[in-house]
Protein backbone atom coordinates (compact mmCIF):
# COMPACT_ATOMS: atom_id res chain seq x y z
CA UNK A 1 0.00 0.00 0.00
CA UNK A 2 1.28 3.48 -0.82
CA UNK A 3 2.14 5.35 2.34
CA UNK A 4 -0.14 8.31 3.00
CA UNK A 5 2.77 10.19 4.54
CA UNK A 6 4.98 9.73 1.48
CA UNK A 7 2.17 10.81 -0.86
CA UNK A 8 1.47 13.94 1.15
CA UNK A 9 5.16 14.76 1.44
CA UNK A 10 5.59 14.41 -2.31
CA UNK A 11 2.70 16.74 -3.00
CA UNK A 12 3.74 19.45 -0.57
CA UNK A 13 7.41 19.27 -1.53
CA UNK A 14 6.50 19.76 -5.17
CA UNK A 15 4.37 22.80 -4.29
CA UNK A 16 7.17 24.41 -2.31
CA UNK A 17 9.56 23.82 -5.22
CA UNK A 18 7.44 26.09 -7.41
CA UNK A 19 8.28 29.09 -5.26
CA UNK A 20 11.90 28.12 -4.66
CA UNK A 21 14.18 30.96 -5.87
CA UNK A 22 16.60 28.37 -7.20
CA UNK A 23 14.01 27.26 -9.74
CA UNK A 24 12.35 30.60 -10.45
CA UNK A 25 14.82 31.39 -13.24
CA UNK A 26 13.47 28.51 -15.31
CA UNK A 27 11.07 29.45 -18.09
CA UNK A 28 7.48 29.12 -16.88
CA UNK A 29 6.62 26.92 -19.85
CA UNK A 30 9.38 24.43 -18.95
CA UNK A 31 8.23 24.31 -15.34
CA UNK A 32 4.64 23.59 -16.36
CA UNK A 33 5.81 20.68 -18.49
CA UNK A 34 7.76 19.21 -15.59
CA UNK A 35 4.91 19.71 -13.08
CA UNK A 36 1.45 19.51 -14.65
CA UNK A 37 -1.03 21.71 -12.72
CA UNK A 38 -3.31 18.76 -11.99
CA UNK A 39 -0.54 16.67 -10.37
CA UNK A 40 -0.73 18.29 -6.92
CA UNK A 41 -4.48 17.91 -6.66
CA UNK A 42 -4.27 14.25 -7.67
CA UNK A 43 -1.61 13.52 -5.05
CA UNK A 44 -3.66 15.18 -2.34
CA UNK A 45 -6.71 13.16 -3.32
CA UNK A 46 -4.66 9.94 -3.06
CA UNK A 47 -3.42 10.97 0.37
CA UNK A 48 -6.95 11.65 1.60
CA UNK A 49 -8.17 8.36 0.13
CA UNK A 50 -5.50 6.52 2.13
CA UNK A 51 -6.82 8.18 5.28
CA UNK A 52 -10.37 7.06 4.52
CA UNK A 53 -9.52 3.39 3.88
CA UNK A 54 -11.38 1.12 6.30
CA UNK A 55 -9.11 -0.48 8.92
CA UNK A 56 -9.87 -3.94 7.51
CA UNK A 57 -7.95 -3.02 4.34
CA UNK A 58 -4.85 -1.91 6.21
CA UNK A 59 -2.96 -5.17 6.66
CA UNK A 60 -0.79 -5.05 9.76
CA UNK A 61 2.39 -6.97 8.94
CA UNK A 62 3.90 -7.88 12.29
CA UNK A 63 6.57 -10.19 10.93
CA UNK A 64 7.32 -11.33 7.39
CA UNK A 65 6.66 -15.07 6.90
CA UNK A 66 10.22 -15.68 5.69
CA UNK A 67 11.56 -13.98 8.83
CA UNK A 68 9.47 -16.29 11.01
CA UNK A 69 10.86 -19.34 9.23
CA UNK A 70 14.41 -18.02 9.64
CA UNK A 71 13.81 -17.56 13.38
CA UNK A 72 12.72 -21.18 13.75
CA UNK A 73 15.87 -22.48 12.05
CA UNK A 74 18.61 -19.99 13.02
CA UNK A 75 21.54 -22.08 11.79
CA UNK A 76 20.25 -22.81 8.30
CA UNK A 77 16.80 -22.55 6.77
CA UNK A 78 15.80 -25.90 5.27
CA UNK A 79 14.30 -26.18 1.82
CA UNK A 80 10.49 -26.04 1.79
CA UNK A 81 8.50 -29.23 1.36
CA UNK A 82 4.86 -29.94 0.61
CA UNK A 83 2.26 -32.25 2.13
CA UNK A 84 -0.72 -33.37 0.07
CA UNK A 85 -4.08 -32.85 1.77
CA UNK A 86 -5.93 -35.73 0.18
CA UNK A 87 -7.71 -38.87 1.34
CA UNK A 88 -8.18 -39.28 5.08
CA UNK A 89 -5.84 -36.38 5.86
CA UNK A 90 -7.91 -34.07 3.64
CA UNK A 91 -11.04 -35.13 5.52
CA UNK A 92 -9.40 -34.43 8.87
CA UNK A 93 -8.22 -31.03 7.70
CA UNK A 94 -11.74 -30.16 6.55
CA UNK A 95 -13.13 -31.30 9.90
CA UNK A 96 -10.75 -29.01 11.81
CA UNK A 97 -11.35 -25.97 9.60
CA UNK A 98 -15.06 -26.54 9.13
CA UNK A 99 -14.60 -26.23 5.37
CA UNK A 100 -12.37 -27.72 2.65
CA UNK A 101 -8.79 -26.39 2.58
CA UNK A 102 -8.06 -23.58 0.13
CA UNK A 103 -5.23 -25.65 -1.38
CA UNK A 104 -4.58 -29.37 -1.69
CA UNK A 105 -0.96 -28.87 -0.64
CA UNK A 106 0.43 -27.49 2.61
CA UNK A 107 3.91 -26.01 2.44
CA UNK A 108 6.24 -26.50 5.40
CA UNK A 109 9.85 -26.42 6.57
CA UNK A 110 11.34 -29.14 8.73
CA UNK A 111 14.62 -30.02 10.39
CA UNK A 112 14.94 -32.88 12.83
CA UNK A 113 11.94 -32.97 15.15
CA UNK A 114 10.86 -29.40 14.40
CA UNK A 115 8.54 -28.24 11.64
CA UNK A 116 7.26 -24.77 10.77
CA UNK A 117 4.09 -23.82 8.93
CA UNK A 118 2.63 -20.63 7.48
CA UNK A 119 -1.14 -21.04 7.64
CA UNK A 120 -4.17 -18.81 7.08
CA UNK A 121 -7.75 -18.84 8.26
CA UNK A 122 -10.50 -16.23 8.10
CA UNK A 123 -11.37 -14.58 11.38
CA UNK A 124 -14.54 -12.60 10.84
CA UNK A 125 -14.10 -11.37 7.28
CA UNK A 126 -10.43 -11.51 6.29
CA UNK A 127 -7.64 -14.10 6.55
CA UNK A 128 -5.20 -14.08 9.43
CA UNK A 129 -1.70 -15.25 8.53
CA UNK A 130 -0.08 -17.24 11.33
CA UNK A 131 3.34 -18.82 11.74
CA UNK A 132 3.34 -22.03 13.80
CA UNK A 133 6.24 -24.25 14.77
CA UNK A 134 5.92 -27.76 16.21
CA UNK A 135 8.62 -29.51 18.22
CA UNK A 136 8.41 -33.20 19.18
CA UNK A 137 4.66 -33.29 18.55
CA UNK A 138 3.86 -30.22 20.67
CA UNK A 139 3.30 -26.59 19.77
CA UNK A 140 6.55 -24.68 20.08
CA UNK A 141 5.43 -21.21 18.95
CA UNK A 142 2.29 -19.61 17.55
CA UNK A 143 2.72 -16.13 16.16
CA UNK A 144 0.39 -13.85 14.22
CA UNK A 145 2.34 -12.58 11.21
CA UNK A 146 -0.24 -10.55 9.27
CA UNK A 147 -3.47 -9.28 10.80
CA UNK A 148 -6.13 -7.80 8.53
CA UNK A 149 -9.28 -7.64 10.65
CA UNK A 150 -10.58 -4.37 12.05
CA UNK A 151 -11.28 -5.94 15.47
CA UNK A 152 -9.85 -8.66 17.65
CA UNK A 153 -6.26 -7.42 17.43
CA UNK A 154 -5.57 -8.78 20.94
CA UNK A 155 -4.82 -12.22 19.48
CA UNK A 156 -1.53 -10.77 18.22
CA UNK A 157 -0.23 -10.28 21.77
CA UNK A 158 2.28 -12.75 23.27
CA UNK A 159 0.10 -12.94 26.39
CA UNK A 160 -2.50 -14.69 24.22
CA UNK A 161 -0.37 -16.75 21.82
CA UNK A 162 1.86 -18.11 24.59
CA UNK A 163 -1.13 -20.12 25.82
CA UNK A 164 -0.61 -22.51 22.90
CA UNK A 165 2.94 -23.46 23.80
CA UNK A 166 3.48 -27.16 24.60
CA UNK A 167 -0.12 -28.11 23.79
CA UNK A 168 -0.68 -31.29 21.81
CA UNK A 169 -3.47 -32.86 19.79
CA UNK A 170 -5.69 -35.49 21.42
CA UNK A 171 -7.36 -38.41 19.69
CA UNK A 172 -10.38 -36.25 18.84
CA UNK A 173 -8.17 -33.70 17.02
CA UNK A 174 -8.66 -31.19 19.83
CA UNK A 175 -6.03 -29.30 21.81
CA UNK A 176 -5.28 -30.98 25.13
CA UNK A 177 -5.46 -27.66 26.99
CA UNK A 178 -7.80 -24.69 27.27
CA UNK A 179 -7.30 -21.39 25.47
CA UNK A 180 -8.79 -18.36 27.20
CA UNK A 181 -11.12 -16.35 24.99
CA UNK A 182 -10.99 -12.61 24.39
CA UNK A 183 -14.10 -10.44 24.53
CA UNK A 184 -14.78 -9.02 21.07
CA UNK A 185 -12.28 -11.34 19.40
CA UNK A 186 -14.14 -14.65 19.50
CA UNK A 187 -13.79 -15.39 15.78
CA UNK A 188 -10.08 -14.52 15.71
CA UNK A 189 -9.46 -16.74 18.74
CA UNK A 190 -11.33 -19.54 17.02
CA UNK A 191 -9.29 -19.07 13.83
CA UNK A 192 -5.96 -19.33 15.69
CA UNK A 193 -7.14 -22.39 17.61
CA UNK A 194 -8.07 -24.10 14.35
CA UNK A 195 -4.69 -23.34 12.83
CA UNK A 196 -2.87 -24.61 15.93
CA UNK A 197 -4.76 -27.91 15.69
CA UNK A 198 -4.10 -28.03 11.95
CA UNK A 199 -0.34 -27.56 12.37
CA UNK A 200 -0.19 -30.38 14.92
CA UNK A 201 -2.13 -32.69 12.62
CA UNK A 202 0.03 -31.88 9.61
CA UNK A 203 3.23 -32.32 11.61
CA UNK A 204 2.08 -35.80 12.65
CA UNK A 205 1.59 -36.76 9.00
CA UNK A 206 4.80 -35.43 7.49
CA UNK A 207 7.62 -37.85 6.62
CA UNK A 208 10.06 -38.09 9.50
Amino acid sequence: MISMVSIWASATTSEFALSDPATSSRPRRAQSKLRPPWLFGALKILALAALLLPPSLRADVLLAPEAFIAEQFPEQTPAPKALWLTGKLGEQVSAILGHPPASLRARYWAQGSRSAWILEEIGKELPITVGISVQDGALHQVRVLIYRESRGWEVRLPSFTEQFEQLQLDQDLQLNGNIDGISGATLSVRALSKLARLALLLDSQRPQ
